[in-house]
């Protein structure tokens, strides 16, 4: 069955830097496309950054880009969120998700939280 496990969340201070790990397992991971989606306290989860199947195209969100960088390494099945620069307002859960044969799958989450 699909797994997706997130990894690397934390406490850190404003400007602080994170990298986020899912690892995937259950289907073929070289071949979809991977999304990482985020969940503010009292907000609606919203899509972060997606990143094309063999990792050769991404696409973000306005809020992070140029702080946020998604990757991947099919060799590990595995999707990676670099977050730089972090600021309050990045605290939330982050997840990842895929969707095989029409069905999405998410993660369990990963917590970030920003604070001094």
């Amino acid at each position: 069955q699909v797994q997706l496990v997130e990894s690397g969340g934390g406490l850190v201070q404003p400007g602080g830097s994170l990298r986020l790990s899912c690892a995937a397992s259950g289907f073929t991971f070289s071949s979809y496309a991977m999304s990482w989606f985020r969940q503010a306290p009292g907000k609606e989860r919203e899509l972060v950054a997606t990143i094309t199947s063999a990792g050769t195209g991404t696409n973000y969100a306005d809020s992070v880009k140029g702080r946020f960088t998604i990757s991947r390494d099919n060799a590990k099945n595995t999707v990676y969120l670099q977050i730089n620069t972090l600021t309050p307002e990045d605290t939330a859960v982050y997840y990842c998700r895929v969707s095989v044969t029409g069905k999405t799958y998410w993660g369990q989450g990963t917590q970030v939280t920003v604070s001094s």
